[in-house]
């Protein structure tokens, strides 16, 4: 079997040139998450490509089934870590339906080119000669299949936002969070030219989103670079923070998150990793634990602070950081109870601390207020 690496690699400047490149613009949770652009190998699957092409572009109409052979508003309703994430279901959505532009189903146009690597655009099929408008995209190498599936392009730039989709937490396979194609549709030669090489962004960030696409890299992920990256990831996201972008912020503290949850072999490494490392996970968590209360994201807010909290070498100081931020937020999702054992925590920690000094007065001044309240709506009763 030929690889995909073979006609990708080989393919001359004019084969590459005449390939099609059409995008997906992706939301999560109604939350833009960014553009997906795919390069379609026309030169060795011309059907199969131009069945894509065209429900990217939506130019076919209605379909048989009464429904725009369209992939816009359609979703990703399968996601599996470390496998894939497919969609393409646009007519039930759950994976049961869809449609071609050429009818129901059609045949397998070239199973030679193998799944040997991620982020592979592939048919989804229910057998052989069911080819229909599901599709799925790889996110390891998927060898076994090889021969089952026919693969007709690959992502050309959008990479993170295949691994944000890939990470979201699932039930029964089906994301919690809608994924939807809001967008999509057929880029043009004269549209801005992708590459598959990470460029620095405005931070000066010009690692991969995701630690299992850094790892194809020249240098391994060893402890030490792992350690590294967090590192750049925490200054970056302090350089977006004191922009003014808390939003960009929680992006770079997330993303040196993942790459401390690599959790590396430190049995060889220097004395003191151990002990960086936990530094860092503290401050990242610690710090989107505060982003999270720049965006009123207050449940998150919590769940960062409780992840700095559970770091078991987590000096006072930053304990009680962690302690004030999530009571701030436990007031704010109403859970009284909780913020005043959070906020009375973090007080004996740092007793002079003014935030939580102040945050503690207002919580208790609402509490009285309510239980006053609350007994004189109960005294009503035995007039």
């Amino acid at each position: 079997m030929a690889s995909t690496e073979d006609p990708k690699n080989a393919a001359t400047d004019e084969i590459k040139k005449a390939r099609s490149r059409v995008f997906f613009d992706i939301t999560i949770g109604g939350k833009n998450a960014g553009r997906i652009v795919f390069e379609l190998y026309n030169d060795l699957v011309p059907r199969t490509v131009e069945n894509f092409r065209a429900l990217c572009t939506g130019e076919k109409g209605v379909g048989r089934m009464g429904k725009p052979l369209h992939y816009k508003g359609s979703g990703f309703h399968r996601v599996i870590k470390q496998f894939m994430i497919q969609g393409g279901d646009f007519t039930a959505g759950n994976g049961t339906g869809g449609e071609s532009i050429y009818g129901a189903k059609f045949e397998d146009e070239n199973l030679d080119l193998k799944h040997d690597r991620p982020f592979l655009l592939s048919m989804a099929n229910a057998g052989p000669g069911t080819n229909g408008s599901q599709f799925f995209v790889t996110t390891v190498p998927t060898p076994h299949l090889d021969g089952k599936h026919v693969v007709f392009g690959h992502v050309l730039s959008g990479k993170s936002v295949v691994r944000k989709i890939e990470n979201l937490p699932t039930q029964s396979d089906k994301p919690n969070k809608d994924v939807i194609i809001a967008d999509c549709g057929e880029l043009s030669p004269t549209d801005t030219i992708f590459t598959e090489t990470k460029a620095a962004d405005a931070f000066g960030d010009e690692y991969e989103d995701f630690p299992e696409d850094e790892v194809n890299n020249d240098q391994p992920l060893s402890a030490q670079r792992i350690i590294k990256i967090a590192t750049d990831c925490k200054e970056f996201g302090n350089k977006a923070f004191k922009s003014g972008n808390p939003s960009a912020a929680l992006d770079k503290y997330q993303k040196g998150l993942r790459y401390l949850n690599e959790d590396p072999d430190i049995d060889d490494e220097p004395a003191g990793t151990k002990e960086t490392i936990d530094a860092l996970r503290v401050s990242l968590n610690s710090n989107a634990a505060l982003m999270n209360m720049k965006l009123a994201a207050w449940t998150d807010c919590i769940q960062s602070a409780d992840s700095a909290l559970f770091v078991s070498s987590i000096s006072d100081k930053d304990k009680a950081k962690a302690l004030y931020r999530k009571g701030f937020a436990q007031v704010r999702l109403k859970d009284e109870d909780a913020a005043l054992e959070s906020l009375e925590a973090a007080k004996k920690l740092a007793p002079e601390d003014a935030a939580i000094l102040n945050e503690l007065a207002a919580v208790k001044k609402a509490n009285t207020a309510r239980i006053a309240k609350e007994k004189a709506a109960y005294k009503k009763f035995f007039v």
